[in-house]
């Protein structure tokens, strides 16, 4: 038996998970961007972000589900990105994701159950098989795609992030409350 949402049929399983989460965790590059990073001839360093993304983040947060970023690079870029959203969690330079991921539950008083992770690398792997909801970006690796309990239909950097961010509203019966909002 499956639920009808915007993005196709989700088994009940899964929507009763969704409508849990509290918490959405995300990766940066491959997920909030494309996974490109261009470099100019001075070193500047430039990703691009997709702003379907940062409205469905923007909209979680008026919903109350908290928003935070574990990433392995650091990026002024993703700083100042996140800090115009109103994303106050952000972990850069994270090898290990697990312990920001620790520290996120301990500082947020939340159970594993209660949050999602998006991510596309293996390096995401032990954080989205811990938490209540992994989710893979389509293009993801093929490990994690085979690790994930949702897969995304669009792509890393291209409104995957906005999907989950409609899902989890959608679950909540909050998504028309996004109606009206701007980035």
């Amino acid at each position: 038996m499956a639920q009808q949402s915007l993005y196709g049929p989700v088994s009940i399983k899964l929507w009763r998970r969704l409508a849990d989460i509290r918490l959405l965790i995300c990766d940066v590059d491959g997920v909030l961007s494309d996974g490109m990073i261009y470099l100019g001839n001075q070193g500047e360093e430039y990703k691009s972000f997709c702003t379907k993304d940062g409205f469905g983040i923007k909209a979680l947060l008026n919903a109350g589900i908290q928003v935070a970023v574990i990433t392995g690079r650091d990026s002024r870029i993703v700083s100042e990105r996140m800090a115009s959203l109103g994303v106050r969690h952000v972990y850069q330079g994270q090898g290990d994701k697990m312990h920001s991921y620790r520290a996120l539950l301990d500082t947020l008083k939340l159970a594993p159950e209660q949050v999602a992770y998006i991510g596309d690398d293996v390096v995401d792997l032990p954080v989205m098989r811990d938490c209540g909801l992994g989710v893979a970006v389509c293009d993801a690796h093929p490990l994690v795609l085979h690790g994930a309990d949702y897969v995304t239909r669009l792509r890393g950097g291209h409104g995957a992030v906005r999907e989950l961010c409609d899902l989890l509203l959608e679950a909540r019966g909050a998504l028309a409350d996004a109606k009206g909002m701007s980035v």
